[in-house]
């Protein structure tokens, strides 16, 4: 089978990266990473529109797509350091959930069982179902915790009469076995939803969840530092999952439901970037990128560079592990150049 490239848009690459197919792992045996587009809209509960997110994140740059983006902040360049391909688009249907779903969880399995760290670009968030499950039928289930930053907890059970759609694939990730509730780490809820039953759900699971009016009390970091203490207990790698609407929609207005009050695009690629660079990150996916409702590509732009500021935290913490010269954030732009 050939390569599919993207459902909505040019057959472009993710800032220019090789292209490769998943059905055909030689034209990935040698990946650290893997770009996977999810095109899918059908679990949306209010605003359509992110089944163009993937295309919208693989174009959102002002520099040529050229396969590289030296990090200033990180002092690596992660799609020349990695080796980062791009397999396209998995064929999803809105009107099919169940095949769309399952089509995507076979194409992520794939990557992670071929050794290559797969990073879905959604979609909404249903899709963190099958890149959540994909990856840990890999690495065992159970065996893999989730960050997830958000404004939703995602945890619904049935809506609009049907088991799947974007404001239930965390309880859908618990029920399943695939990520224990005890390492689930959410950070950044607020709004009205959800509703006490499914809060007392969560409870039983023995989620962590982290509401904004904590994050800002207690301050961003130590409740990520908190977080990252969990998701290392006895689970060999993590998975991560941000959804945009986790920024104020001032921000990131490019998304289905907006919830006033989130992150800052600056808290959340700092986030994004002490995630990937202090723990060992097994699979990403960011998701709830809906073009329709963007002004001047500026949540299509925060998507691409939350998926950059991953891949560079990734390619330091490999060249640190390596014994290479730690990397320092106090350290001068221009030191020792």
């Amino acid at each position: 089978m050939t390569r599919y490239g993207p459902m909505y848009g040019p057959d472009i690459t993710f800032l220019g990266v090789p292209p490769c197919t998943v059905e055909e792992p030689v034209t990935y045996a040698d990946a650290d990473v893997v770009i996977i587009g999810a095109p899918f809209d059908g679990g949306t509960s209010h605003r359509p529109g992110t089944r163009f997110g993937p295309s919208a994140i693989r174009q959102a740059c002002y520099l040529p797509h050229d396969g590289s983006r030296p990090s200033l902040a990180l002092r690596v360049d992660a799609l020349k350091d990695l080796c980062v391909y791009d397999a396209g688009d998995v064929e999803m249907f809105s009107g099919d959930i169940e095949r769309s779903l399952a089509a995507l969880e076979t194409a992520v399995h794939a990557v992670a069982a071929a050794g290559a760290i797969p990073v879905v670009l959604g979609g909404d968030h249903s899709i963190a179902l099958p890149d959540a499950t994909g990856v840990a039928r890999h690495h065992g289930l159970g065996r893999v915790s989730l960050v997830h930053f958000d404004a939703h907890a995602d945890t619904g059970d049935v809506e609009f009469g049907s088991l799947h759609g974007h404001g239930q694939p965390m309880r859908r990730l618990i029920e399943s076995g695939a990520v224990r509730g005890d390492r689930f780490l959410q950070i950044g809820l607020r709004g009205y939803w959800p509703g006490p039953d499914t809060l007392a759900w969560m409870a039983e699971q023995r989620m962590r969840s982290y509401e904004m009016t904590e994050v800002v009390t207690r301050g961003l970091d130590t409740c990520l530092t908190e977080a990252f203490g969990i998701a290392t207990d006895e689970c060999e790698g993590v998975f991560l999952s941000v959804d945009v609407d986790v920024v104020d929609p001032g921000m990131a207005p490019g998304t289905g439901t907006p919830e006033p009050g989130g992150f800052t695009s600056r808290q959340l690629l700092d986030a994004v970037r002490r995630v990937c660079y202090e723990l060992p990150v097994v699979g990403l996916d960011v998701v709830e990128v809906a073009p329709p409702y963007d002004h001047a590509d500026i949540t299509a732009y925060l998507g691409n560079r939350v998926v950059l500021e991953a891949l560079s935290a990734i390619a330091r913490r490999r060249h640190d592990a390596a014994g290479g010269p730690p990397w320092n954030p106090t350290q001068p732009l221009l030191d020792n150049r």
